[in-house]
């Protein structure tokens, strides 16, 4: 059972039930659905709901209050108290349900992991949203990384501004990769840099950051030799760490498109381009493919062959695209943006004018321009503790 939010309007339906809501009704409510199960405080409602206003506390209540009402014709759909706290949205009755003793079976809550866990290694984003939808009907729970990471996967970058229930070092980390493909290239390596200094990213989340994200801020950046360098510690972890060995393809496009940057021969380039290809036989995961045809492309057109590097540019866009994994796409468009414009070859104005118009109708599909500043500030408070 899943609520549907008309984007023209104030309405909410399920099971071809509708109703109609008043503004902020429908914001509380849009919000608390994205955040089923969690409970919040009326303090925090008012701090997601009522931003940069000042209404007090009984103005949740009376939201609550009419909520109840317009939603009693909708089963299943309750706004519970948590006597002491606040309130907490479920959806479909609470508890245990008895026509789904899976949810029960840890053995199954498991082997479910372990399928997201090999969607998410292969690349295959949709596979993982197709999934996630369908806990419900299958009887499972979600885990909760793979619950965030849904959100990430689809670009749901609202719903990880409005908390989705997370500690603020995993908001702070999930907020700054949508930011460094969306901000500008320097400001988005200050706050890579900022991060990694403060410590204050989870451990894991920092490793990626520092051995992976930053390396293409620095090439777009104008300094492709710190890329360089970089690349050298990633390498050297790769080696020492088994763990690391995923990192090993990214960290070879990085490498080609940090060289791109630089008066590499094409040669050497080529050189480069057969051994990702090697790698990607051993792994042949969409993120990485896709990814690695893009900057592929953008070889081709800097040697001047624009028709070859453009097919290559929209190949590698159409495994993104099949992957489903947005902001990866995000982050292929910001490589082919950034690059063109800084490119001294024939065409590289037209390519431009082309793919800044798919990165602006990509970034506006997830809300990007109109929240960026609103990242921007979060960013700063993160960092800041």
């Amino acid at each position: 059972m899943r609520l549907e939010f008309s984007e023209n309007g104030y309405a909410v339906s399920t099971e071809g039930v509708s109703i109609e809501l008043l503004p902020k009704e429908y914001a509380l409510l849009r919000f608390l659905s994205r955040n089923q199960g969690q409970a919040f405080s009326r303090e925090q409602l008012l701090d997601r709901v009522w931003p940069r206003e000042y209404p007090v506390e009984r103005t949740v209540d009376d939201h609550i209050y009419r909520l109840r009402k317009k939603l009693a014709p909708l089963d299943g759909v309750e706004i519970r108290t948590v006597r002491g706290f606040g309130y907490v949205l479920t959806i479909g009755g609470g508890g245990g349900d008895p026509g789904k003793p899976s949810a029960q079976d840890g053995e199954l809550q498991e082997q479910m992991r372990e399928i997201f866990v090999k969607y998410h290694r292969y690349g295959q984003g949709k596979s993982m949203l197709a999934l996630a939808r369908q806990q419900d009907v299958l009887g499972f729970e979600l885990d909760p990384f793979y619950a965030v990471y849904t959100r990430f996967v689809q670009g749901d970058v609202q719903w990880l501004l409005d908390g989705g229930g997370l500690r603020p070092p995993e908001r702070l980390y999930w907020l700054l990769l949508f930011f460094l493909f969306a901000g500008k290239p320097e400001e988005s390596l200050a706050y890579c840099e900022r991060a990694l200094a403060s410590g204050r990213l989870p451990e894991s989340q920092h490793r990626e950051v520092e051995l992976l994200n930053i390396l293409d801020l620095y090439a777009a950046s104008g300094r492709p030799e710190a890329a360089l360098e970089r690349l050298r510690h990633t390498r050297e972890r790769i080696a020492r760490d088994p763990g690391f060995k995923s990192f090993e393809t990214p960290a070879a496009v990085s490498e080609l498109y940090a060289r791109l940057y630089m008066e590499t021969d094409d040669e050497r380039l080529q050189a480069l381009e057969a051994r990702i290809e090697r790698l990607l036989a051993e792994q042949p995961f969409l993120r990485e493919i896709g990814s690695f045809q893009i900057v592929s492309g953008l070889r081709r057109l800097r040697a001047g062959d624009r028709k070859a590097g453009e097919a290559r540019i929209d190949e590698g866009l159409g495994v993104l695209d099949i992957s489903g994994f947005v902001p990866i796409k995000l982050l292929g468009l910001f490589r082919i943006v950034q690059l063109c414009r800084q490119m001294p070859v024939p065409g590289a104005a037209a390519a431009v004018r082309r793919y800044e118009g798919q990165f602006a109708e990509e970034s506006a599909r997830c809300g990007l321009p109109g929240l960026l500043s609103r990242i921007g500030r979060e960013l700063e408070a993160g960092l800041q503790g």
